[in-house]
């Protein structure tokens, strides 16, 4: 799998007319990541991910909103009330101010953008990131009506060897771009997450957005999702398109974060 650093946005074994589980394009064979790492898209020609360019009124937004400052523009997040341990603590670390001055460290085009390692704070270009943290871990809180749809905001974690519950990263997450999915390739992933959540379908609306919107279906059920990109996504876009050495933008892509407004 590809080397996310040290955390990953690790993959199970999709379908896809490929042996899938991580990473970057399809004539790629991801390597082994240290730590983390990131799954792969399916070796499939498929188009880029849309975006939607329109910012909506956050006053009508319910919930919990975190403005995301980067050095190419701002990404606003809702964080969903679904996943409370993974709200809760995305917010803690916000008002310590544990992300201000981290870079996105991995960024890779049409799949993700990852950050949130705080060894990334000044850290050298030769400097091997991902594997840093706040010293704990997250439970997973997986919910089929959650998907890695584009924009979406999940946690980073320690691939499945040596984290057979995929609890989450204390700190690292990444912001899913990724690609748009066909009906083939969407019942090939309902089939193969069934062999470990029988029963689990998209619904219709669900197969809308991979086939329009796009994102990485592929990590649906093995990555905890929770949030959602509400206003930055053509930000997300420019941060993925990024010139990059091993994944990491060549000219650092700062963060800094401000909580809008907590849910009651």
């Amino acid at each position: 799998m590809k080397r996310l650093s040290t955390l990953l946005i690790g993959c199970a074994a999709v379908l896809v007319l490929c042996n899938a589980s991580g990473c970057k394009n399809k004539s790629e064979t991801p390597k082994t990541p240290a730590v983390a790492e990131t799954p792969k898209t399916p070796e499939v020609a498929v188009e880029p991910a849309k975006t939607e360019t329109t910012s909506p009124d956050l006053s009508k937004i319910e919930g919990s909103l975190v403005r995301i400052k980067t050095t190419l523009g701002d990404i606003i997040i809702k964080l969903y009330d679904e996943t409370p341990q993974h709200r809760d603590n995305f917010l803690k670390l916000a008002s310590e101010k544990f992300y201000d001055g981290l870079i996105f460290h991995r960024c890779i085009k049409n799949f993700m953008i990852q950050g949130g390692d705080p060894n990334s704070k000044g850290a050298a270009m030769t400097q091997m990131l991902g594997s840093g943290g706040p010293g704990y871990t997250i439970p997973a809180e997986f919910n089929p009506a959650l998907i890695h749809k584009k924009g979406a905001l999940c946690a980073a974690r320690q691939g499945d060897q040596v984290n057979p519950k995929k609890a989450s990263s204390g700190s690292q997450f990444y912001i899913v771009q990724g690609q748009t999915w066909t009906d083939m390739q969407l019942a090939q992933i309902e089939a193969n997450i069934g062999y470990k959540m029988p029963g689990f379908k998209y619904t219709d609306e669900q197969k809308k957005i991979y086939q329009t919107v796009g994102g990485t279906a592929q990590l649906d059920m093995d990555y905890t999702v929770f949030g959602e990109v509400v206003s930055g996504l053509e930000i997300v876009d420019a941060i993925a398109s990024e010139p990059t050495q091993r994944d990491r933008p060549l000219k650092d892509v700062t963060m800094n974060m401000e909580i809008i407004k907590k849910s009651k």
